[in-house]
């Protein structure tokens, strides 16, 4: 596999949607889009029960923005754009009435951190460490981190936000919940998932979109918090500082 994609195949009522990108599934500002709008049309099509979020390859799960991109930022509005792609995509799952099944399995950072923690059951294998490395660049995940937040509890998601440099293994993230089951491997992760996901579809589709509205209640305010987060971000990227650290990552 080598071409960028988003794609989604539907069978017996689950919408299995995927991602793809060669650079270990980073995510530019196209297939943020993609995504985003593929989730938004799964939530509408009468006939999916229950939406599987899963990437492409047997290793990354999603290494977040696409650096490429974030590296070629020159103003504050072109910065605020980039970082409302991942925005977008939390918004489309949060909004979602349909339950979205997480299938992680391997290591996600940044903004896949937060695609991970806007699933609403999220399923992993034991490869599946995460890592918030924003600091690192000298931004900070100021999108992602009200989705992380709400999974990990503030406690959690400021230990992995303040250490940008490590990467927190999957037992970590069970244990914070983020991830309700843990994996000994990729086949048994499949395995488990198409199963919780069928179980799924024999429920009252009526009572699971009531469910997630309260389960989601005291979100409503995302549309504008994580425009304003994006703006802050599309702000720090133009610092000196992190102009200089990208430099250095280049």
């Amino acid at each position: 596999m080598t071409e960028p994609y988003v794609k989604e195949d539907i069978q017996n009522g689950i919408s299995t949607i995927e991602f793809f990108h060669p650079a270990h599934n980073s995510l530019p500002g196209d297939l943020l889009a993609k995504l985003a709008a593929t989730i938004k049309g799964a939530g509408e099509n009468d006939e999916v029960m229950v939406i599987v979020l899963k990437s492409g390859g047997d290793r990354t799960f999603c290494a977040g923005a696409s650096f490429k991109e974030l590296i070629n930022i020159n103003d504050a509005d072109s910065g605020r754009v980039f970082f409302s792609g991942f925005a977008n995509v939390i918004n489309a799952m949060r909004k979602c009435p349909k339950f979205i099944i997480g299938r992680i399995q391997g290591k996600t950072v940044g903004g896949g951190v937060g695609v991970a923690s806007a699933t609403d059951y999220c399923m992993a294998t034991k490869y599946a460490s995460i890592k918030l490395s924003e600091l690192n660049v000298g931004i900070g995940p100021f999108v992602v981190g009200p989705a992380v937040e709400r999974k990990l509890g503030l406690s959690g998601m400021s230990q992995i936000a303040i250490d940008a440099n490590s990467f927190y293994d999957a037992a970590w993230a069970r244990q914070k919940g983020l991830f309700a089951q843990v994996y000994d491997s990729t086949e048994e992760l499949d395995e488990a998932v198409a199963a919780f996901a069928g179980q799924l579809c024999g429920y009252n589709p009526e009572a699971m979109k009531e469910m997630k509205k309260v389960f989601w209640k005291g979100t409503e305010d995302w549309d504008e918090l994580l425009a304003e987060r994006a703006a802050i971000s599309g702000r720090l990227v133009l610092s000196e500082f992190t102009k200089e650290t990208l430099k250095r990552f280049k």
